[in-house]
């Protein structure tokens, strides 16, 4: 009963010590935004293929038969199964093996621009094609001090670094919403960059809109550096604490 009441206050002036130690000010996203500010987006999103990508392409017509060469599928024609649509991997040339036509390079391309060449070179095949393109493995990861680090899911084309936190469970309290990192891969070259919510001018940033497998990294401010050092100390404290009073009762037992 001793140990847990000597815990218990020794987390309850950890806890006031880390409250002590953020500054309002510190958490409050885009502060300089004024009434009615209108701002122009000088970076719009536009999602490009890289090496590595998983495409799902399905080509279709008025004409179900013409267009049935140029997809894809596993599993077709065995009894009781549903056919599965393959995707197709941007190979480290940058390119996809597309039925009938061969070797198609889209890395660097948009979906659209994939879907123009690919309409092009169907053009002796196929009379009006419907292309449909999707990135199966779009994906963020967002680590560090926010309430729920992982990595998730993008069923879109596009997703915004406040909309990767919003899925993350937002920053937590301990952590710094001036100086965010965002780690890109372009085709095995790392590039890094920072942005700082806390001003408007972050939406003008070149990673407020994220790519496929981008790394989102929050690191953590005074109060979670100091935290963490209190969580170290307390526990060390709580420890010895805990050694002492166990050592006090057992001595007063024996007397």
């Amino acid at each position: 009963m001793i140990r847990k009441k000597i815990k218990g206050v020794s987390y309850f002036v950890l806890a006031c010590l880390v409250a002590s130690c953020t500054s309002p000010k510190d958490v409050i996203y885009f502060q300089d935004a004024s009434q009615f500010e209108t701002l122009i987006n000088e970076n719009p999103a536009t999602t490009k293929f890289k090496v590595d990508d998983l495409v799902s392409i399905h080509v279709s017509t008025l004409d179900p038969e013409a267009s049935a060469p140029f997809n894809l599928f596993r599993g077709a024609g065995e009894g009781g199964i549903r056919p599965e649509q393959v995707n197709y991997l941007v190979d480290k040339n940058g390119e996809i093996d597309f039925p009938v036509i061969g070797k198609i390079k889209i890395v660097g391309l948009s979906p659209s621009e994939t879907r123009d060449l690919l309409r092009e070179k169907l053009t002796d095949y196929l009379k009006d094609p419907i292309i449909n393109i999707r990135i199966r493995n779009f994906t963020v990861t967002v680590l560090g001090s926010v309430n729920r680090p992982g990595t998730y899911e993008v069923n879109g084309e596009q997703i915004t670094i406040m909309e990767a936190l919003g899925l993350a469970g937002d920053i937590n309290i301990k952590g710094r919403r001036d100086n965010i990192m965002v780690i890109r891969d372009f085709d095995g070259t790392k590039v890094y960059n920072r942005i700082n919510l806390n001003q408007k001018d972050a939406l003008k940033s070149p990673v407020y809109y994220l790519t496929q497998n981008d790394v989102v990294y929050v690191e953590p401010n005074k109060s979670g550096k100091t935290a963490s050092s209190l969580d170290q100390r307390a526990s060390i404290a709580v420890s010895i604490i805990s050694v002492l009073v166990t050592s006090t009762v057992v001595l007063l037992t024996r007397n």
